[in-house]
């Protein structure tokens, strides 16, 4: 059985057990957070060695970081290695989003190196499969690369099912047009067929395939805005209607689903993003892109995508897709998939305080104490970034006449900082 199918029988799985212990919530939370939709633990039985993680909005906030080749850089050696970075920094999820030759090799190189859930998109593969300078995507091969990658072990895929043909043509109004890699895929084969998306029409099809080894389905959107200008219009809005119906689809089947989420969208306009997901897909857990609030500030999109993630997070998010600083410019190296996983745990662990996730603040405070204390080993334990902030601390103190005193910092300097005055203020207010 799914784990949605053994929650809705009341089975206590023993993923549901981790899930419960981790979150410091009631396994029967867990149970019925999945058994109704609200959650899900996506787990692969055949990925070995895989910790059970839960998405949902009575859990933390999780972060994805997405990571593959592509066809003209990087190579398997180089992606286990943003892997095991992507993991140090705090990764919840991983997905491997990779193309051109070999993509199963490297996406069992990937499986078997992460102890963490791990996702696909099953139609870049296909498209890798096929030849000529512009191949075209052919449905049954499609379907047999979902299922050849739900036997290797992938524990969740993006599948752009809720895209239809009526869809298109608000698309093509847009400054952007369809910027994702996978719902461009799906709107060409639909244009050149005149014909409906074949993941729609064949979805009972995937779902037998999904169902028999417990794959959770990612609602890909397809529609997703590319810039400001394109966002919160008809295509994007027409698009998550249909999600929420497949969310109703796969629940029938058994199978654990969440939805995946916008792209660029001015700030003022997320709250609002978030509630019509919440509305339009029953509550399913929504797994969101950003979003990134502004167009102009390439090198610097983890940043400005955070500032959304933030607010997606407090308003409705329960896994944020990581955004580099490459993002816009190209494939990410290394310290680029480490600067936007950090950003995006800063994100998802504001937003936890926000939305006053019970224990949220209790990591901050323990902060607060370390810095009035001058408790500096303290502070990097708790940091989100330990080595970066201890190695920015040490190399200050380098350079002072003071290297070896710990009670200021080179900002205010002893006799300016402020800790060091409350300190005294406190003293003669208990002598007062």
């Amino acid at each position: 059985m799914t784990q949605l199918e053994s929650a809705r029988q009341g089975i206590v799985t023993e993923a549901m057990k981790t899930v419960a212990s981790d979150e410091n919530v009631s396994v029967e939370t867990v149970r019925a957070a999945v058994a109704d939709g609200t959650a899900v633990i996506p787990l692969n039985p055949a990925h070995a060695n895989c910790q059970p993680v839960g998405v949902g909005r009575m859990f933390t906030t999780k972060i994805n970081a997405n990571l593959g080749r592509s066809i003209t850089h990087s190579g398997k050696g180089d992606e286990l290695e943003k892997l095991a970075i992507a993991l140090k920094a705090g990764a919840d999820f991983v997905m491997d989003l990779s193309v051109g030759e070999d993509v199963k090799s490297i996406r069992q190189g990937m499986l078997d190196a992460s102890p963490k859930p791990l996702g696909t998109v099953p139609v870049y593969e296909t498209i890798s499969r096929l030849k000529g300078d512009i191949p075209h995507m052919d449905p049954s091969l499609l379907l047999d690369v979902i299922r050849e990658q739900a036997e290797q072990g992938v524990d969740f895929m993006t599948l752009h099912a809720g895209l239809l043909l009526k869809h298109i043509p608000d698309a093509m109004k847009r400054k952007m047009g369809i910027v994702s890699r996978g719902g461009s895929i799906m709107a060409e084969w639909m244009m050149e067929n005149n014909a409906e998306n074949p993941l729609y029409t064949r979805w009972d099809e995937v779902m037998e395939i999904l169902a028999a080894h417990d794959v959770t389905v990612s609602l890909g959107d397809g529609m997703r805005p590319g810039c400001l200008a394109d966002a919160s219009d008809a295509a994007q809005f027409g698009e998550l209607d249909v999600l929420g119906e497949l969310v109703d689809r796969c629940r029938a089947r058994g199978v654990q689903v969440m939805v995946e989420g916008p792209g660029h969208v001015p700030f003022n306009q997320i709250q609002m993003n978030m509630e019509r997901e919440q509305a339009s897909c029953k509550g399913a857990p929504f797994y969101v892109l950003g979003p990134v609030v502004t167009d102009i500030a390439p090198g610097y999109d983890h940043i400005v995508s955070s500032i959304g993630a933030t607010a997606a997070a407090t308003y409705g998010a329960s896994l944020l897709c990581y955004v580099t600083p490459a993002e816009h410019l190209g494939l990410p190296d290394g310290d680029e998939v480490h600067r936007g996983c950090i950003a995006y745990k800063i994100a998802a662990h504001a937003g936890d305080i926000a939305r006053g996730l019970p224990g949220a603040r209790d990591r901050d405070d323990a902060m607060s104490d370390a810095r009035a204390a001058f408790d500096w080993d303290r502070q990097f334990s708790l940091c989100l970034d330990p080595e970066r902030a201890k190695a920015r601390w040490l190399r200050t103190r380098a350079f002072t006449d003071e290297a070896h005193t710990d009670d200021h910092c080179s900002m205010c300097g002893k006799e300016f900082c402020a800790v060091r005055t409350s300190r005294r203020i406190r003293e003669l207010a208990a002598r007062a």
